[in-house]
């Protein structure tokens, strides 16, 4: 089904058209995570695309796409890749999609739990607002609100009592001259990393949605 979406639409069946961005992602290091990549300070090269779930018109609600490419982070050539979806914060929340108008107007989740140094852990990423006018989730709005200054995530994993521990955060620099339909090829269980690997729900499902999708990329 999803191949034969994505033949149609010529693109991804979910978020077809997005903003392919250089990024940069700071680990501050200090805290024991059990994960070698979070376990001591670094800064990695990164690739970011922001995305519209279903590609509405840009004033209205949407599923919010924030997908991360971090590169070298296992070892060198060893990518790891993060995809999260526009959601709530709250314990039930964090697990379910929310459509929104507004890029910077709330946090991007994993939904599901990494296994995270074997311990289950929801990801999210929280946008620090710098804009006061809405940024619209089209890459056209993106493209403009780079051109004012960098977008910039503290991204964060669940700890006691389900709250947040920020582990690093994620600066969107400069928008890379790549059409709206372009992407990377984004596959969390391709590109994972040690005592750092998604959760086994939803994967079967998930992987036949990459496997499908991907029939559609230019």
């Amino acid at each position: 089904m999803f191949r034969l979406l994505a033949r149609l639409r010529r693109a991804p069946v979910l978020h077809p058209d997005g903003l392919l961005c250089a990024a940069d992602l700071e680990v501050p290091g200090g805290e024991r995570w059990g994960v070698p990549w979070l376990d001591r300070p670094g800064r990695y090269a990164a690739t970011v695309r922001l995305s519209r779930a279903a590609g509405l018109p840009r004033r209205l609600p949407d599923g919010l796409g924030l997908a991360v490419r971090v590169d070298d982070a296992d070892g060198p050539g060893r990518a790891l890749d993060l995809l999260l979806t526009s959601s709530g914060r709250g314990r039930i929340t964090r697990h379910l999609p929310l459509p929104r108008a507004d890029a910077l107007a709330g946090p991007y989740s994993s939904l599901v739990s990494y296994r995270v140094s074997g311990r289950p852990r929801v990801l999210a990423a929280f946008p620090r607002r710098s804009h006061r006018a809405p940024v619209h989730g089209d890459p056209a709005s993106l493209a403009r609100a780079l051109g004012a200054g960098p977008l910039v995530f503290d991204l964060c994993a669940e700890g006691p009592g389900r709250s947040w521990r920020v582990f690093a955060v994620l600066t969107v620099r400069t928008a890379l001259p790549m059409g709206p339909k372009e992407s990377t090829g984004f596959d969390i269980y391709a590109h994972d990393a040690r005592q750092f690997t998604p959760g086994p729900a939803l994967a079967a499902i998930r992987r036949a949605a990459y496997r499908g999708s991907r029939a559609g990329r230019p």
